[in-house]
């Protein structure tokens, strides 16, 4: 056809019928169609790629602890929910420890004796673990007990592998220290014939209004744990409390200890120390008794009935205990500074008594009391301490919760062995520590992980003298050093009315405000803290002033936030004095006006726990929520709880108290050097305290903003999965990923290297806690104390003549007190000065 041919006749034109022009769209193909969709999506995944670009940071092959941090702040919501962490950890925890769950395991626990390396303590042992299994869900599949001999490849791999586990473990370290046994005893009064006219009736009289005291009436005979074994004769002297003082001022008096058996009273100073000191001056042997005038108002004097018929002293209890030189060292009296293994070489150690000893009641007592009358010397005694003394197994049990920073380890510990039944002493703080356990677990059921790694220990051999932690932590001294960050002790949780708060001033901060937290026991409009000013509701008109004015004395010893220093006396001792870890310990104790708590005694029982000690166990919870919530602070919080400023202002008031000494002994000794170097400490402490703050401030702000970015993405990401879907409908892929397996996708994208700007931010807070860790190691000094090298904390140790009480600035302080030396002073003071001079050049950023 040609263009004529649709020529149309002008004047026809408007007659003839218009061909339709018909515009139909184009015939495009279904792959055109979704190349667009696809070209949306690459777009959308570019978009994603942008937003959630980082730089990958290199490191060589490794995960250091930069990168447990990263995980642990970058972990996104598990499966179950939202990350559980922080308050809302907190929260869940504090709904857990229960009372009826309390008395129930204090039942267990207390039911029999369990003196250390005895039968029932290696029940104890297997109760324990066997708990820690449950709670942490660790395989208990095997019938084998995870039981690992102290020394052995086991033993050795299982702490230096707790920095390195990603699952909670559990198992039981035998140790071998030389302990004894009570076999035959006797007391009498010689008549001038030298047969004797009184025979004592050493043990414990029951009956079965208590069932528990009276079924181990007899379990564990009356003796000192360490003591000297073997018979002495000689005249009686009172030496009142048995305390250096006591002492000197009965020999001043002209008295002659030489042969003589020394009859004391307990109180003052540990029961130790009143043998070293009667043996030094030459004694024959120690006799310590329990006096009721120590029992302040609860006393049959006022009214009150003994025991267990009423609150007063049963006046048959008998306090059994060691009588090692726990000021000179802890531990095996036999492996001094070294581990307990079963072929440990072993010597005569300084810290035993070389004189016999027995602990007799009141009842006894009174009856050598009514012979010295006169003051003058007594009748002529024999005593006789016979005892079995053998290399002997104990078991500590460990427990751990692997951390996301598993360099860093938070310990946690009581001591699990008693003398006899124990329901006080240990059993409620380790019925406190199984309540802080299940707190743990049911955490660990909803997904939680702490930041730092979390250690659990049911210490053996406590009652001896610190033995079970003592030995592990000579035998682990390199790992502690290098991974414990604080240790949390718990001992005898209940056995009065009145909270006390012991630890490093490094730690007074996080003890105060956590016991803030927590409701006070038995009065709801008050916090635990406000237990401290409890005293008990048993009064009467008669009481002791010496006794008031010295437990107002032991008040006195708080700092400015109402904590106190730790001397010895507790498993904390190895971590504070010897490796410089600070420590806490707290928990309720008795007062001059609380029921009479029969301190090991067979009378320390289920049944007065629950009748008089703690009814209806609430100071049971109270300790273990307290304890706990320490715990969760110190192996959750970013920046280490650590307060080096407090610290330092402490150290300064410690040098006023010698500064005092001095000048009341008019010893010319200057230290304003060392006090030159505390206030500049003090300086460098404020600007450790602004650099925490920034590096977590800003650490935060960019959790922050990749929380926001995190978002975004997740949201774009969503929308792409769905267009994905779609697509592979499309192409005949009718199977799209389920929604969980697309979570863990997402999961796993969230976890890709982080920015430059956060791994700098991590390292600047790590550097902070870096410094935080090495303010309290500072004070260790290679040579230790003076007499006493086993303890290297030249801030504070036991007294050198009280053990449980704590002495600061001991050098210094027992220069001056003691050796009466200026020029020592001196140089204890220099000594002290070069350690903080070294803490200055760590702290400073």
């Amino acid at each position: 056809m040609d263009e004529k041919s649709f020529h149309v006749d002008d004047t026809s034109a408007q007659w003839a019928i218009p061909v339709p022009v018909t515009h139909r769209p184009a015939v495009t193909s279904p792959y055109k169609k979704w190349g667009r969709r696809l070209a949306l999506l690459l777009t959308f995944m570019f978009t994603v790629h942008f937003l959630s670009d980082v730089k990958r940071p290199r490191h060589h092959g490794h995960e250091g602890q930069d990168y447990g941090m990263l995980n642990a702040l970058m972990r996104h919501a598990p499966k179950k929910g939202s990350a559980l962490r922080g308050k809302k950890a907190e929260q869940l925890f504090l709904s857990v420890p229960d009372a009826d769950s309390a008395i129930t395991t204090s039942r267990v626990y207390a039911d029999k004796p369990h003196m250390a390396g005895s039968e029932g303590d290696f029940d104890t042992a297997k109760y324990f673990l066997a708990h820690l299994q449950e709670e942490l869900q660790i395989d208990r599949s095997s019938s084998d007990i995870p039981l690992y001999s102290a020394g052995s490849r086991e033993s050795r791999e299982a702490t230096l592998s707790i920095s390195s586990l990603d699952e909670p473990k559990a198992w039981v370290d035998i140790y071998y220290p030389i302990l004894n046994s009570p076999l035959d005893r006797s007391l009498e009064i010689l008549g001038d014939d030298g047969n004797p006219v009184w025979s004592a009736q050493l043990e414990e009289v029951a009956d079965e209004t208590d069932p528990y005291a009276f079924k181990s009436a007899n379990a564990v005979p009356t003796w000192h744990g360490i003591s000297r074994g073997g018979q002495a004769e000689g005249k009686l002297i009172h030496a009142h409390y048995g305390r250096q003082r006591d002492f000197d001022a009965l020999v001043e008096a002209g008295v002659d200890f030489s042969g003589k058996i020394v009859l004391t009273r307990y109180g003052g100073n540990f029961r130790g120390l009143k043998i070293k000191r009667a043996q030094e001056l030459g004694a024959a042997a120690v006799l310590v008794y329990s006096d009721p005038h120590d029992d302040g108002t609860v006393t049959v004097e006022n009214g009150y009935v003994p025991y267990p018929h009423g609150p007063a002293r049963n006046p048959t209890s008998v306090q059994r205990g060691s009588v090692q030189f726990l000021s000179l060292y802890p531990g095996d009296p036999s492996t001094p500074g070294y581990p307990s293994y079963e072929n440990s070489t072993r010597v005569e150690g300084g810290s035993k008594p070389t004189i016999p000893s027995l602990p007799i009641s009141w009842a006894n007592a009174e009856v050598l009391l009514k012979h010295l009358e006169d003051g003058h010397e007594g009748p002529t005694v024999r005593l006789v301490n016979n005892v079995d003394e053998k290399v002997t197994p104990i078991w500590n049990v460990m427990g751990v919760i692997p951390g996301h920073v598993k360099s860093e380890v938070v310990v946690i510990g009581a001591h699990r062995d008693s003398w006899v039944t124990g329901a006080s002493d240990p059993i409620s703080g380790t019925v406190s520590l199984s309540e802080v356990i299940r707190g743990f677990g049911v955490l660990l059921k909803e997904g939680w992980k702490p930041l730092r790694t979390i250690l659990i220990t049911s210490w053996d051999g406590e009652e001896f003298g610190l033995i079970g932690s003592t030995e592990w932590g000579e035998d682990f001294s390199e790992w502690i050093k290098n991974h414990v960050v604080a240790y949390v002790n718990m001992d005898t949780s209940a056995s009065g009315s009145r909270f006390k708060a012991s630890g490093s001033p490094l730690l007074a901060h996080l003890l105060r405000e956590t016991a803030e937290q927590i409701p006070h026991p038995t009065s709801e409009e008050r916090s635990l803290w406000d237990a401290r000013g409890d005293s008990g509701t048993l009064f009467g008109q008669h009481t002791n002033a010496e006794i008031a004015a010295m437990h107002q004395n032991k008040r006195l010893t708080a700092d400015s936030i109402g904590v106190s220093p730790l001397g010895s006396g507790s498993d904390y001792t190895v971590f504070l004095q010897y490796h410089g870890v600070p420590s806490t310990d707290n928990g309720f104790t008795s007062t001059l006006h609380d029921p009479v708590y029969h301190y090991h005694s067979i009378f320390d029982s289920q049944y007065w726990q629950e009748l008089y000690g703690d009814p209806g166990f609430s100071r049971h919870v109270a300790i273990a929520k307290h304890t706990g919530l320490q715990v969760l602070r110190l192996s959750g919080d970013i920046i280490l709880p650590f307060n080096t400023t407090h610290y330092s202002i402490e150290l300064e008031s410690y040098l006023d108290k010698v500064t005092s000494i001095a000048a009341d002994g008019s010893y010319d000794v200057d230290l304003s050097p060392l006090r030159d170097s505390l206030h500049t400490l003090q300086g460098a402490s404020l600007e450790l305290d602004s650099a925490k703050t920034k590096a977590e401030l800003k650490l935060r702000k960019i959790l922050k903003q990749l929380k926001k970015k995190h978002a975004i993405c997740h949201k774009i990401r969503r929308k792409i999965h769905k267009a994905s879907c779609k697509l592979k409908k499309v192409f005949g892929k009718h199977q799209c990923e389920s929604k969980d397996k697309h979570e863990d996708m997402e999961r796993e994208h969230s976890y890709r290297p982080p920015s430059q700007h956060l791994v700098k931010a991590i390292q600047r807070v790590q550097a902070v806690n870096k410094r935080l860790i090495a303010f309290e190691r500072s004070f260790i000094s290679k040579d230790g104390i003076k007499d006493r090298e086993w303890y290297k904390h030249l801030g504070v140790a036991p007294g050198k003549w009280s053990g449980y009480g704590a002495t600061t600035l001991p050098g210094i302080t027992e220069a001056l007190t003691m050796d009466k030396n200026a020029t020592a002073a001196a140089y204890e003071a220099g000594r002290l000065k070069v350690l903080i001079d070294d803490l200055l050049e760590i702290i400073r950023l």
